[in-house]
């Protein structure tokens, strides 16, 4: 069928998440697909996001109208119904029996549910039929699947036609992979003629992320070096094959934030900016108030899940002489429950000097970047990276590894950089506590220099960290895709 649309500048595009902002999050997936819609606009692409109607979505949508209905999803019916949250355009995939329950998006309170691969499945299946067929007198140009959670969408479009829609898989986190056995290929409703190395077997299993990352016309990453990463088998996690082999549709393209949220001037107290830094002051002061602690020299934060993947064991080796330096540092976060001991125990043996929070609090994470002078990202791999991003923006200079998305975006203060004036932040390598331990004592250094640190602190609040490049990226992405 010829599109009439083809050819002309803009289109539409059906994105497909399991979480996205204001109506669901765990991480940093859903800022990303709660903000490309509005990104996109002013580019003259119409974007859907398609997610799970999961329990606590339902009372919300009870009201809006049905789309589309599919009678056999995975042991029930799923209905399809559209409205728009906040300025974006939503639609609900309503399957009570898959998606109706306790707990979060993909665990309950006895674990991960027991049938996640046919959950996601339900829902790459509806976006690949949306896809194919469009809904009304709306049909999508472009099918962009994020995850292992809509990584099957590319794959049924590949193997059960995509009626004219082209298809982009984005790898937010290469650890998560969405596997099954080889034994649910016929129950997720795809073909044994493809269980083969080259297409959907994966050491003897399926994986819903390799399905994606092999039918999909073009595969994109939230950074440039994370994109270069995925090829080398320490940060692969045994998909490094698949993406070296399709090198040349892959892409990374920096995540940005939404300015509007995140920026020291829209807070409703104790706001500023690079020209009247008052305010940053006074919410120093309130933070050290709020959590006890009494902090001379540079105050650190580390808003994080607590994993080893976020660096966080290295924290008890390489603190001390940062804290006997006279820093300091707020921790919220939670994770490992090795881990989540392990900061407890700083909290004992440097008391006024380390608080903490375990949990999750926005409110409190938005406090912490006004107030904080530094934040800490040693992650092992990060594929983009937000809280890096926040960090500029607040003047909260990143002390980061140089990896992935966190060498992209942070400008390390080295001789050379300081000579220039271009540094933004501090960044370190390997990731370990030997060199994370250096870069906190040239933090204190940094900080001792105030001439330094304001003229450092103001390039950081100058760098472009909003959705307007990596935006304009994506919409040449599609573009091409469509011709």
């Amino acid at each position: 069928m010829k599109d009439g649309r083809r050819g002309q500048m803009g289109g539409r595009v059906l994105s497909v998440a399991s979480e996205c902002v204001p109506l669901v999050k765990t991480g940093g997936l859903a800022d990303v697909v709660g903000a490309l819609p509005g990104a996109l606009k002013g580019a003259g692409w119409d974007m859907r996001v398609l997610i799970p109607a999961y329990r606590q979505l339902r009372d919300m949508a009870a009201e809006w109208p049905e789309v589309l209905v599919e009678q056999a999803l995975w042991g029930g019916t799923g209905r399809v119904l559209a409205g728009e949250v906040k300025g974006v355009a939503v639609l609900l995939l309503d399957a009570p029996h898959l998606y109706d329950r306790d707990g979060g998006p993909y665990n309950g309170p006895g674990g991960d549910h027991w049938d996640n691969a046919q959950r996601f499945a339900a829902l790459s299946w509806v976006a690949a039929r949306i896809a194919r067929e469009g809904l009304g007198d709306w049909k999508p140009d472009v099918l962009h699947a994020h995850d292992w959670q809509a990584g099957y969408a590319p794959a049924y479009l590949a193997y059960h036609g995509n009626g004219g829609c082209r298809s982009v898989m984005t790898v937010h986190n290469i650890a998560f992979q969405g596997q099954s056995s080889a034994v649910m290929l016929g129950d997720l409703r795809l073909p044994a003629s493809a269980f083969h190395p080259g297409a959907l077997e994966y050491y003897g299993g399926i994986s819903s992320l390799k399905a994606g990352l092999v039918t999909a016309d073009r595969i994109t990453t939230v950074s440039p070096t994370y994109a270069t990463e995925l090829m080398r088998p320490e940060f692969g996690m045994g998909l490094q094959g698949v993406i070296s082999a399709r090198a040349g549709v892959v892409s990374g393209i920096l995540n940005g934030v939404d300015l509007d949220v995140w920026s020291p001037e829209v807070e409703a107290e104790n706001a500023y900016s690079s020209r009247d830094m008052a305010g940053k002051a006074a919410a120093r002061a309130g933070l050290c108030a709020e959590f006890g602690i009494e902090v001379p020299g540079p105050l650190a934060i580390i808003v994080s899940r607590l994993t080893d993947q976020k660096g966080i064991d290295l924290l008890p080796a390489a603190l001390p002489d940062f804290l006997d330096g006279g820093g300091g540092l707020v921790i919220l976060g939670s994770g490992d429950p090795g881990l989540e001991a392990a900061v407890r125990g700083l909290v004992a043996r440097f008391p006024g000097r380390v608080g903490l929070r375990i949990g999750y609090d926005e409110g409190l994470s938005h406090r912490m970047f006004q107030g904080a002078d530094a934040v800490l990202v040693p992650s092992r791999f990060e594929p983009c990276g937000l809280t890096q991003l926040y960090g500029l923006r607040y003047g909260t200079l990143p002390v980061v590894a140089a990896v992935g998305g966190l060498a992209d975006t942070v400008i390390n203060a080295s001789p050379a950089a300081m000579a220039a004036g271009v540094a933004t932040g501090i960044s370190f390598w390997p990731t370990d506590a030997l060199a994370f331990a250096g870069a906190l004592r040239r933090l204190l250094a940094l900080h001792a220099d105030r001439k330094a640190w304001a003229r450092v602190q103001k390039n950081a609040m100058a760098a472009a960290v909003g959705w307007q490049t990596s935006a304009a990226a994506y919409a040449a992405l599609y573009q091409g895709l469509k011709g």
